[in-house]
């Protein structure tokens, strides 16, 4: 049986100073074909729809926004990465290696 002290050593995320140290660890956790995809879908819809509501000027779209982008993340970590986003503890660095992982995904320098 795990005592609680080490449940929490092994949920824990390691501190990063610089995105360049945490995407590695970032890439790592969505090792997961189908946790990529869905990741890409999400960060697509986002774009479009910040794009539409710009350009129509319907700002309500926003508000679709989170559930577009965390909703398919969320999916692809809880069904099939089986671990917890890295939204929930790297907040900043999370959501600038979605935007890196699609565009590495688009420059096919990941799998698709």
């Amino acid at each position: 049986m795990q005592t609680p002290q080490n449940e929490d050593k092994a949920s824990e995320t390691p501190r990063f100073t610089s995105f360049r140290e945490f995407y590695p660890f970032y890439l790592n956790e969505h090792s997961n074909l189908t946790c990529r995809r869905l990741h890409f879908v999400g960060t697509a819809l986002v774009i479009s729809l910040v794009i539409t509501a710009i350009i129509s000027r319907n700002w309500t779209l926003l508000w679709a926004v989170p559930v577009a982008g965390y909703g398919f993340a969320w999916v692809g970590h809880f069904f099939f990465e089986h671990n917890r986003p890295a939204t929930f503890k790297n907040p900043f660095y999370s959501l600038w290696g979605d935007f890196v992982m699609f565009k590495d995904i688009l420059i096919g320098k990941i799998e698709r």
